[in-house]
């Protein structure tokens, strides 16, 4: 069963922008502090400018492949069963643990609720864990109830948390003191402040996230992309300036105090410069900062066990979808998982091993970008191309590899014992459970093969694109899609001659017809003598006429070596051939109409002829963007 797209740009936009501006913000930077000092600022930048490579990937990969599961779903389709399995468990844990940070977030700010509570007891941390599960629960239920009201609920939230934060920065710049906040700017060096962007790089992470979302997206294509780079550059403006002026009006041994520094960064900021109103309305924000991330998490992260039991991953029970529309099952397990996260782990662990997996995450990404394009599958057919291939990807490769390496040698082993405990049991899981069930051909295997110039049949994957980017674009085959699909093809070498491409077209379709083929050669020939059917340099589209009634059909025909219509003139390599008995002339004209549409779109011909099989002739004539008659008859 697949989930209805209810999802527009601002649902969109307001799930990556809420998902961003949370415990990154409002929690993380007294931490990063205490790493690099004043040049955290320079390190949240870092940070900003390093998910551009991952960002432009997934956009390109989610308006590909527009599925529930997000990074599992373009990983799998991409480098096969065993390395999507890890990614969509990893996707998964890293989703969910940056919700549960959240939620601790929200408990961090539980001495507002309850003034006289004390945080820094032992009982102190089971209050803060408290508040994190009963919120937990509350979106737990809003989830399992309806995605709209979920995606409602998260833009009303996320455009009054944004009008918050534009009042503290236009009310804090003025206040930011150059001495002493930023005296000995690099004084920890500068190996330290590329570590900590590794550390605060979760703090981005739900800019991606959306991609677990996409099948729900209306008009993914367009929404997708746009939502992304817009929630990215508001967001990332947002952090740099709600940063800057927590460093420069916060005291460095209030803000790197231990064990995990200032945890209400921006409620003390907003307290040295507008009192005690300013801290309770940014405590405020961050609150809703984390209701946005928490609810946001478990929206997307619940979708990666969907997505993988729909693949036989993972046990069936995950994919089903309840009365409202919602996958309850992989919620729940999605809700179970954070809550035990909240209860057991401090928020360096979460921030440190959520940040590891992201990274991990976003290399394979760029790596998936390289591998669908490089496959030549025909029916990869992004609606958005990331830029600079493959460069950018290479160097994103690079960088989110660097910045994993900093990130454990300066940061301790936890991230690299818990990601490779996790990897380890995520590979156990797959030799006993998703390799036997696991069937498909993904597009690295397509490159192996082809490079190996194995003869191979048509692969699932390039079924399964088809049909995705039908459902994409909303495409309702009427009459010609299904003379199309059901059409012969002659897919010549050559170069030959007009008359043996007519006769070897003849003996095709004598059998499909019941004419013979010597009487359909005669009218081949004889139409070609009262005027050439070549319509433009390289394009032919024979027509004839046969008896009956109601009778229509089309051939396909493409000659790489060239057929030759006219001595002198260029060779024809692709030919639309149409059958029709006199009643069908009205739709005869139609048809050609269509077919001129079809040839005139951009990059048509260069792909009719880089097609590797007839069946990939056909997908470019089937996802096409022409305009379909509606009502047409089949």
């Amino acid at each position: 069963m697949s989930l209805a797209r209810k999802l527009g740009f601002w649902d969109i936009f307001c799930l990556a922008a809420g998902a961003m501006i949370s415990s990154g913000l409002f929690v993380l930077p007294g931490q990063a502090f205490g790493y690099s000092g004043p040049a955290v600022v320079l390190a949240y930048a870092i940070a900003a400018l390093l998910v551009i490579p991952a960002m432009l990937s997934k956009a390109e990969l989610a308006t590909a492949m527009p599925k529930s599961g997000g990074s599992y779903f373009f990983i799998e389709r991409s480098m096969g069963a065993m390395a999507g399995t890890l990614a969509g468990l990893a996707n998964w844990l890293s989703l969910a643990l940056k919700s549960a940070f959240a939620m601790v977030g929200i408990g961090a700010f539980a001495q507002l609720i309850w003034p006289a509570a004390d945080l820094a007891s032992p009982s102190g941390e089971w209050i803060v864990k408290g508040v994190a599960v009963g919120f937990c629960l509350a979106f737990t239920v809003l989830n399992l109830l309806s995605v709209k009201a979920a995606g409602r609920a998260q833009v009303v939230m996320v455009v009054g948390l944004l009008a918050v934060l534009g009042v503290f920065i236009v009310w804090g710049v003025p206040h930011i003191r150059q001495h002493p906040n930023f005296d000995n700017f690099l004084g920890q060096g500068f190996g330290n402040v590329f570590a900590t962007a590794g550390l605060v790089f979760v703090s981005f992470g739900g800019l991606t996230k959306v991609a677990g979302v996409a099948e729900e997206v209306h008009q993914p294509g367009r929404n997708l992309p746009r939502a992304m780079f817009a929630s990215f550059v508001v967001v990332s403006l947002l952090y740099i300036a709600a940063v800057l002026v927590v460093v420069g009006t916060v005291p460095a041994e209030t803000l790197g105090r231990a064990p995990y520094g200032d945890l209400t960064p921006l409620s003390t900021s907003a307290g040295a410069f507008l009192g005690r109103g300013g801290a309770i309305l940014l405590a405020a924000a961050a609150i809703l900062a984390f209701v946005t991330t928490g609810n946001g998490g478990i929206l997307s992260a619940s979708r990666n066990p969907m997505a993988m039991s729909r693949d036989g991953l993972l046990p069936a029970a995950l994919a089903r979808i309840s009365r409202f529309g919602t996958p309850h099952v992989s919620v729940l397990l999605t809700s179970a998982f954070m809550l035990v996260m909240i209860c057991v782990l401090n928020i360096a662990d979460l921030v440190k091993v959520a940040s590891t997996m992201m990274l991990l995450l976003y290399l394979l990404e760029n790596l998936a970008v390289v591998i669908m394009r490089g496959s030549r599958i025909q029916n990869y057919r992004p609606l958005y191309r990331s830029p600079f291939f493959p460069w950018l990807q290479l160097a994103g490769i690079v960088l989110y590899g660097m910045l994993m390496a900093e990130l454990i040698a300066r940061l301790g082993f936890v991230p690299l014992i818990t990601a490779s405990s996790f990897l380890a049991a995520g590979t156990l899981w797959y030799i006993f459970y998703s390799r036997p069930r696991s069937r498909r051909e993904s597009a690295l295997l397509h490159i192996v093969k082809r490079i190996a110039s194995f003869d191979r049949q048509r692969s699932t994957l390039e079924e399964e694109l088809r049909q995705i980017a039908v459902e994409r674009d909303e495409i309702v085959h009427d009459r010609f899609d299904h003379l199309i699909q059901d059409c012969p093809i002659l897919d010549l070498q050559g170069p030959t001659s007009a008359e043996k491409m007519f006769a070897q077209s003849a003996e095709v379709l004598s059998e499909r017809l019941g004419i013979d083929p010597a009487d359909l050669r005669e009218k081949f020939r004889l139409r070609e003598e009262e005027s050439s059917t070549v319509i433009q340099p390289g394009l032919a589209i024979p027509h004839i006429l046969i008896e009956g009634h109601h009778r229509f059909d089309i051939l396909l025909v493409r000659c790489l070596g060239g057929i030759v219509f006219q001595p002198d003139h260029p060779y024809v390599k692709t030919c639309f051939i149409l059958i029709g008995s006199p009643d069908e002339r009205n739709y005869h004209l139609r048809a050609l109409m269509t077919i001129a549409g079809i040839v005139q779109e951009k990059g048509f011909l260069d792909r009719w002829l880089a097609a590797e099989s007839p069946e990939q002739l056909r997908d470019l004539i089937l996802l096409s963007g022409r305009r379909r008659e509606k009502g047409s008859a089949v």
